[in-house]
Formats: structure tokens, sequence, C-alpha cells
């Protein structure tokens, strides 16, 4: 029994196990209702129809497409390393659903004559967990490109890695805001935390953070980079086929599930009614209700997921990994340290959230101001005229104000008439000019 989670550790094991069945059930429920979702969106807004014939409005097409996966024929290059080849699936999709071990679904409630909260476990360190954990699904995809013994595959794992790592760097200083506000990094006592301000008003800045980068994070487009089909055929699972591209899949979308249901927990109340409405009804926050306020929130990030992908673009490389290092990172530092610094006014002080979130918000546009408007305009030494000669081609000047090469010169034509062999059709024949 843990001495400052007292809900937890005293569950009977046949409660633990109905429990941990129901999350794989859940997820696995959750993940073909998203896939069917998510074709039906993008097809509304493309002005298609999407899949409407396998069961009512087509929600059996998720399972007909499993169906149909799992009995395509599995194939293995002869250049792969067939163990890891094999082994890497496995490793994003198990990290997927053990991080929902730690997600409160609700409140505490009476399951099968035992009083028990609605989560699996909980930890004084839980978000940690979930951070930890979710990091072991990039060993998955990397040795999975790299395991498959293609170029296309190497480098979409590599791009992954880079990408997944970048991005985790902004999203663990975008929960240290949270972190700081709610003394605590259990999930069940961050819920708790917002009894009265969600954490997606107090902190803003780490709620935008937080939402960039786990788009990034779980290679949704417009970062689906590692998958650029323009580029590198289908990325890391390039040679996968039959289950162990199902696998993949599954990964993807229990992942965006992942990181949805993190942002309700940490930031917009977790189960919590939504809006205030436990104020108007009494009964909002208690019993089953907030499984339905919980899944309401998940399932609108998840649509933010589907609008990026059927709106959006894909970026350039160079781009995506600028707003992660030079952008992202940078604001998320500046913005711990503000954080910190009103979480000690207002404790040393003893001002209200009001006055908090107004002298902040001043703060911030001040340093807004100040970058925008505090530094003047270098200034830009003349340089040499590179302009190529009239009547040239147009070439860019080189790097390093060097003479322009490849500018061609204008064209000439001689005075005199020049001797010109032509071969005619018939063989052995020529003409002058």
């Amino acid at each position: 029994m843990n001495a400052e989670l007292p809900l937890f550790g005293q569950d009977v094991w046949w409660l633990v196990l109905v429990k941990a069945v129901l999350i794989f059930v859940v997820l696995v429920l959750l993940t073909l209702f998203n896939i069917w979702w998510e074709r039906r969106v993008v097809a509304r807004m493309q002005h298609r129809i999407g899949p409407n014939v396998n069961g009512p409005f087509g929600l059996l097409q998720s399972l007909a497409d499993g169906v149909k996966l799992a009995l395509k024929e599995d194939i293995i290059p002869k250049a792969a390393d067939k163990v890891v080849f094999v082994l890497a699936p496995v490793l994003v999709v198990v990290p997927a659903f053990v991080t929902f071990a730690v997600i409160p679904f609700g409140p505490e409630v009476t399951m099968f004559g035992q009083r028990t909260p609605l989560q699996l476990t909980d930890m004084p360190v839980a978000v940690l967990f979930v951070m930890a954990i979710a990091s072991i699904g990039i060993y998955g995809i990397v040795l999975g490109g790299w395991s498959s013994g293609s170029t296309y595959s190497l480098l979409g794992g590599l791009r992954s890695s880079a990408q997944m790592i970048s991005y985790e760097v902004s999203m663990g200083l975008a929960l240290i805001a949270v972190f700081l506000y709610a003394g605590s990094l259990s999930t069940s006592e961050i819920v708790a935390a917002q009894e009265d301000w969600w954490f997606g008003a107090i902190l803003f800045p780490s709620f935008v953070i937080y939402v960039i980068s786990m788009v990034g994070e779980t290679n949704r487009a417009p970062f689906d980079l590692p998958e650029a089909e323009g580029e590198l055929v289908g990325g890391f699972h390039t040679e996968y086929s039959s289950l162990k591209f199902a696998l993949f899949f599954l990964g993807e979308y229990i992942n965006m599930a992942t990181v949805s249901a993190l942002a309700t927990t940490l930031f917009l109340g977790g189960w919590r009614a939504p809006f205030w409405i436990d104020e108007v009804w009494a009964g909002a926050n208690e019993g089953y209700v907030p499984v339905i306020w919980f899944f309401a929130k998940m399932l609108g990030f998840i649509f933010f997921f589907i609008w990026l992908r059927g709106t959006l673009p894909r970026m350039r490389y160079d781009q995506f990994m600028n707003l992660g290092w030079k952008v992202l990172i940078p604001f998320a530092l500046a913005w711990v340290v503000l954080v910190a610094t009103m979480r000690y006014v207002s404790t040393a002080y003893d001002f209200g959230t009001q006055e908090i979130l107004i002298g902040g918000g001043v703060l911030l546009a001040l340093i807004l101001l100040w970058g925008f408007f505090g530094s003047d305009e270098p200034e830009v030494a003349d340089q040499p005229d590179h302009t190529a000669p009239t009547g040239a081609y147009p070439v860019p000047p080189m790097p390093g104000g060097g003479p322009v090469r490849g500018a061609a010169a204008p064209l000439t034509f001689p005075s005199s008439r020049t001797q010109a062999t032509v071969t005619t059709g018939a063989p052995g024949t020529t003409e002058e000019s």
C-alpha cells in the first residue's frame, strides 16, 4: 500500500486483472473506431463518402481491414535481421498499451461489489512513467527501419528517432509547469488539483507547446516525415506486411489515444465535468458518469489530429526540426522560468489566481514586445556587385562573396561564313553550306 496514494494498492488480484482486460479491450475498440472516424471525416472534408458498406455506417470497415491484413502473406526480406525485424513491431505496441495503466478514467466507484478507483494504478511519478514507457516505442521504430535492410526504411527510422527525441524535450518542458502548479507528478492528484481551474487555462502556453509536441511525437501529419511516401516510399515500415504492419498501425493509433488522454488529464481536468456542469448537476462527477466526460475530451483531441491531417500539407524536414529546436524549446524554457517565478511570488506574497494570471500575461506581453522591437536591425555592410553582364543568364551570387561563375556571355555570331557538313538521307552523300 502506498502511503501517499491510499486509494491504490488495495485491490484484490482478480479485480486488477479485470481492469487490465477492460483497458485492453477499450483501446482495441477505440482504435477500430478511430480508423473509421478518420476515414469518414477526411472523406467529408474532401467531398467524398468514405466507408459506408460494411456494417451500419461502415463501422465494420476497420475490422474488415484488420482481417485482410491478417490473411495477407507475411514477407521477410532476405537482407533483414529476422529476430529484430519481428521484435520491432512488438516494441511499438506493448508500451502503447502499458502507458494507459496510470491514466485515471473516473473517480472511486463500486465494481463487482468492490470499492475501487477507475484507474489501474498510480504512483508518485506517474507522468514520468508515461514519458519513459512511451520513449521505448522509439526503439521499435528505429530497429524496424534498421533491421529491414532497406535504405528507405533506415532513413525513415533515423528521421523518426531524431524527431521523437527532439519533440520529447519540448513536451517534457511543457509538463514542468503543470508539476509546479499541481505539486505532484501523480495523475490522480493532478486531476484533483484542477477542481477549480483547468491547467489548460492557467498554463495556456504550456498547453499549446504540448499540443504541438504531441503531434510531432506521434509522427502524424503534418509532421509525418518518417513515413513521407514522396521521399521514402513508406518510411520505416516499407518492408513490413501482414500482422507486423498491422502492429505498427495499431501502435500509431494507440499512441494518438495516449497523448490525447495525457493532455486531457494534465490540462483539461481529466474526468471532471466540463464547463462547470457540476455546479448545476450534483452527480456530474460521481459514479461512472465522468467516464463520458473523459472520452469526450479525448475524442476531441483525436478529432484535432484528423483535422490536421485533412488540412495541412507536410512540412519540410529542416523546417520541422527548426520549429522544435529554435522555437518550441527556447519558448518552453522561458515559460518554465516565468511560471516558477510566478509560483514563488504567489506563495511568498499570498497573491490570488487572478492577480497571478494578469501579472504573468503582462510580463509575457512585455517579453514578446521586447523580442520584436527591442533589438535594432544590424547594419549590413556594402556587398560587392555580383550582377552578371548584360545579356547573360541570371546567376545568383556565390556564398562568401566570391566571383560569379557560370554567367554566360552574350550570344555572338561570327561574321564570316562557316562551312558545315550536313549528312542527308542518302548514305554517302553530303551538302556544304
